[in-house]
């Protein structure tokens, strides 16, 4: 069995859980569609919480996803591929997607450079963040929009850019005075406890 008749396997077997176990497909669509909205709100709760190491965290995360798009769009112009619904018959199909190419999942590129740098930057938690962002990936694949493929390649670009990033932001003085000068800006505008006994 070639690699590529691999992930059509395996694709299947995620995907046709959807027709077998159809009480699951609502949290599935949920994690596909609008679990994006929740990484949104829990990033602005962390940003908000003015500690300096969740700033950094943040402004890591941003920029690992930044970059991980940028390798990921690379990737596409090497290997392209269309979404599953898309090339084969019988697809259990749950959300609506444009038909283009699916290679690498962009969703899953988001939650591995944010869950990755969350993992990073908080151990206690880590865990929980990874297992989020593999639900997100697998839940692509559920819905009928990826290839497990896709799903990999987007997580391994992810990974490796959150790892690369999360070591050198913290290292980088204009990051830190970038945000001295937000944060008088924030003082200003928003005034509260002072964060500097965060620090």
């Amino acid at each position: 069995m070639d690699l590529t008749q691999m992930n059509v396997e395996l694709f299947r077997i995620i995907n046709d859980f959807g027709k077998e176990h159809t009480y699951l497909n609502h949290t599935f669509i949920f994690l596909a569609e609008y679990m994006v909205f929740v990484l949104g709100l829990m990033a602005l709760i962390f940003w908000f919480t003015r500690r300096k190491e969740n700033r950094f965290m943040i402004i890591s995360a941003a920029i690992a996803f930044i970059a991980a798009e940028i390798v990921g769009k690379i990737a596409g112009k090497f290997h392209s591929n269309h979404q599953p619904f898309a090339e084969l018959s019988n697809v259990n199909k749950l959300i609506e997607k444009a038909v283009d190419n699916s290679f690498p999942s962009d969703h899953t590129i988001l939650f591995f450079a944010f869950c990755t740098t969350f993992f990073i930057y908080q151990k206690r938690w880590g865990y929980l963040w990874i297992s989020i962002a593999l639900l997100v990936g697998i839940s692509r694949i559920w819905v009928g929009v990826h290839y497990p493929a896709d799903i990999l390649a987007g997580a391994l670009i992810s990974i490796v850019s959150a790892i690369i990033v999360s070591y050198i932001v913290p290292r980088l003085d204009f990051i830190e005075k970038f945000l001295l000068l937000y944060e008088k800006g924030e003082k200003h505008f928003f005034p509260g406890r002072d964060r500097s006994r965060d620090l």
